[in-house]
Order: structure tokens, then sequence, then C-alpha cells
């Protein structure tokens, strides 16, 4: 569970997203930023939550937020996912766990009585200053982009 509370500095990071091109959170300074972590391309629960985002994006966009996703997986498997379910949005890959490190969401997981290291499901809501404004650590994959605009006031 992350460590990170809400009116924390959002840690700082960089990237490379599905085409190679490296991402910063400097990059979107000014900006609202929604960034979420999901453990694996192109798995059931992923692929719902991707969706779900995909199919508000237009309203992100609208209330002035920008989204990325960001999970283990390389930059290929990034664009396999994004090409096969069409999503509007960058997804950095994040090999080495820095960045799911930096913000507590890389940990001790259990399923099926087997305990090992994953990603911890959990969306940040970062506001235009670079601080994070919400934390959703109770992921609804298939309504996830409504949890998200009832946190921020905008359901």
């Amino acid at each position: 569970m992350s460590k990170l509370k809400v009116g924390d500095p959002a840690p700082a990071f960089s990237a490379p997203n599905e085409k190679g091109e490296v991402i910063t959170l400097e990059q979107y300074k000014g900006k609202k930023v929604v960034l979420y972590f999901y453990p694996k391309d192109d798995t059931p629960g992923c692929t719902a939550e991707a969706c779900s985002i995909r199919d508000h994006y237009h309203r992100f966009l609208s209330l002035g937020y920008v989204v990325l996703g960001v999970s283990p997986d390389k930059e290929a498997k990034h664009q396999k996912f994004i090409d096969k379910y069409e999503l509007p949005f960058s997804l950095l890959a994040d090999t080495e766990h820095q960045i799911l490190e930096a913000y507590g969401v890389w940990g001790m997981k259990k399923f099926m009585g087997r305990e090992y290291m994953g990603v911890i499901r959990t969306t940040f809501i970062i506001d235009e200053k670079g601080k994070i404004a919400e934390i959703i650590s109770k992921v609804d994959t298939k309504e996830h982009a409504g949890q998200i605009f009832d946190l921020m006031g905008e359901s």
C-alpha cells in the first residue's frame, strides 16, 4: 500500500511510453494527471480498466486531465495492447519498477494462497501544482472512469 497521502508532492518520474518516447511528470506541470498503475497488459482486469478509461477519455480531456497508465510491461507489449483496444492514451514501461516503488505500489500480493511481488492496482489524481489530489486504492476495473469522476466531483 502506498505511503503517499493526499497533499503530498507526486514523485517525479521518467519512463518510456509505448513509442519509446521518454515521458516525465515535469512535462505535465500545470496540468491535471490521472496516473494509474496496473499489473499487466491484455489481462481481463487490466483490459476492463483501460477500456473504462478509454470509453470516457474525451470527458477526461474536456475536464483538463492527461491520462497515463503504468505497468512493468515493455514498450512493444504496451503498443500491442494500445492497438488491440484502441487506447487513446500513453502507457509507460516501468520494467525496473522505479515509478512503482516511488509511488509505493510495488509490493507483496496474495493470490490463491501464493505470495508474490507485484503491482498493487492504484490510481493517483495529481493536480496542476504536482500534488496528489486523490488516491484510489480499491479500483473497480469495470467502472474505473466513474470512480475517478465521482472522486473529482464530476459524476
